[in-house]
């Protein structure tokens, strides 16, 4: 199920961002957000590019008719780090995940 896989990446996001490990709490945050896409795609019947969280991610730019909100979400979450490895915006990507999987996947 869905939101079992959701909530251990998302664990491990916490785990990783209160250990001091920013870089691992991004991948975390990324694949929780894979696993809400792959899981909205299913439900409405939308071909799945695949496993990848990232490639999830990108596929989901390329759609129409998206709802509203998650645009701004998935470009945060595919946002390039800066050579100090932080990210160009000051954003909680954990909890932009957690806004994601509420905005597509709650019933």
């Amino acid at each position: 199920m869905w939101s079992t896989q959701f909530e251990h990446e998302i664990r491990l996001a916490e785990e990783a961002r209160a250990a001091g490990q920013g870089g691992k709490a991004r991948v975390c945050a990324r694949r929780a957000a894979g696993i809400v896409w792959g899981a909205y795609f299913q439900r409405n019947e939308i071909a799945d590019p695949g496993p990848s969280a990232y490639d999830r991610l990108r596929h989901f730019l390329t759609l129409t008719g998206t709802p509203q909100g998650t645009r701004e979400v998935v470009e945060h979450l595919l946002l390039r780090v800066r050579e100090d490895f932080e990210l160009p915006l000051d954003v909680d990507l954990i909890a932009e995940t957690h806004r994601l999987a509420q905005a597509l996947l709650e019933e």
